[in-house]
């Protein structure tokens, strides 16, 4: 056979299975077979240790989690860690104030519920539900309002004092065409 072919180079492994090395046996001091069992045996039973201490652990970790835990004297309250008003709709802490001085929360809700509670306080204004600190209604129902107007009666424009006089509730605000030596009176 030819070492070379037209295919290629190819080589062929030379048998040696005639050769022997009658000096050279097994060491048995290359490897202790007990020592390598004893390794392993011992770091599977460190792992399943090192596994149920920390098992044990996370289990520690998570009941303390469970447990409330009261906030320090010095922390502030929710109603403090607020940022100030005014706030955006649907954030924590929104909502309004009425006249009467109610809070509505609207933290919660739909965008359209501050709408939706202006409007039911613009009505109960409208239909004079709405009332002062000594009990007086402070506007009197459009309905009667409306009728009053239609019968010739007309509205009070202004309010009168204990004399009966009118009172003025008009400024006086220097004019611009007088460089400030005249003034004029203007309603607020």
């Amino acid at each position: 056979m030819s070492k070379h072919s037209g295919d290629g180079h190819k080589t062929e492994t030379p048998d040696v299975s005639h050769i022997r090395n009658v000096e050279v046996t097994h060491e048995t001091s290359d490897i202790d077979v007990s020592g390598v069992l004893t390794f392993v045996i011992a770091l599977t039973i460190l792992t399943i240790g090192v596994f149920i201490g920390t098992f044990l652990l996370f289990n520690s970790f998570k009941g303390q989690a469970a447990e409330e835990v009261k906030p320090g004297p010095m922390a502030l309250r929710q109603q403090e860690r607020l940022p100030p008003e005014p706030r955006l709709q649907a954030a924590p802490g929104f909502g309004i104030t009425l006249e009467n001085g109610n809070r509505v929360n609207l933290q919660t809700t739909k965008p359209q519920a501050e709408f939706q509670a202006l409007n039911e306080e613009w009505t109960r204004e409208l239909n004079g539900e709405l009332k002062d600190a000594s009990g007086n209604p402070r506007t009197i129902p459009i309905n009667d309002a409306i009728k009053q107007v239609v019968s010739g009666q007309g509205l009070p424009t202004q309010a009168k004092d204990a004399s009966g006089k009118l009172q003025d509730y008009a400024i006086s605000v220097p004019t611009a065409a007088s460089s400030g030596r005249v003034s004029e009176k203007r309603l607020q």
